[in-house]
């Protein structure tokens, strides 16, 4: 079976999962789309972002591809993007000022073929920092930061997005530093909800459907169809 060759530049969001090809300020950028699955859809597309790719971050990590799901399984589309220089995306690391403008890329076109829809942004990690970065200048729906590395990127330099934002930590990172992270959380203004994992590591090895579980939950008042209907009962 030959395999289809990704869609470039479209105008349009692909009805099904699809690997794209976006113009980005480095070069071409590799990315994948997806829709809801299973449930009705949402007027929200996310936009995803993996961890650092010098230290094997990609599109298809797996607590990346887990968020993915969780958010599909509540009726969003999702994209998420290859920084420049992983995978297919063309360039090179450029320590989370490059990969924030490419998010940023894949945002523009987000607002150009589905500018009806909420934005939200998630990341893990690194992912973390660069969707914080590029959250200062938007208008989101709602934020997701999972390990969020505060001890090794400037976190304490950047303003709340001022919107929702759901912050998810194990208590047992080998990577970030948990108190950290707690400490961090806790001086935010507005306030922030911090779902602390226990017993998890980094990686949330063994526990990724935990972790599903949680985001779902976490995130589910902020739909837009489920605020609309809370407001009417």
């Amino acid at each position: 079976m030959v395999p289809e060759e990704p869609l470039k530049h479209p105008e349009y969001f692909p009805e099904k999962r699809q690997d794209i090809r976006l113009r980005g300020p480095a070069g071409l950028l590799e990315c994948i789309t997806d829709v809801a699955d299973g449930a009705s859809a949402q007027p929200v597309t996310a936009v995803l972002c993996h961890p650092h790719p010098q230290h094997g971050g990609t599109m298809h990590n797996k607590v990346v591809t887990i968020l993915d799901r969780s958010l599909r399984e509540l009726g969003l589309r999702t994209v998420r993007c290859n920084y420049r220089g992983v995978g297919e995306s063309e360039g090179q690391y450029d320590d989370g000022y490059g990969e924030t403008d490419d998010v940023l890329a894949l945002v523009d076109w987000v607002r150009r073929v589905r500018p009806e829809d909420k934005l939200w942004l998630g990341g893990f990690s690194f992912g973390a920092y660069v969707s914080l970065r590029a959250a200062q200048n938007l208008e989101l729906g709602q934020l997701i930061s999972i390990a969020p590395p505060v001890q090794r990127f400037e976190f304490t330099r950047l303003d709340h997005p001022g919107c929702p934002w759901l912050v998810v930590q194990g208590d047992e990172d080998d990577v970030v530093s948990p108190d950290a992270v707690y400490e961090w959380a806790a001086g935010l203004e507005p306030a922030v909800e911090l779902l602390v994992m226990e017993q998890t590591g980094h990686f949330f090895h063994r526990r990724l459907m935990d972790l599903r579980g949680l985001v779902k939950n976490g995130v589910r008042a902020q739909l837009p169809l489920q605020a609309a209907v809370s407001k009417t009962a």
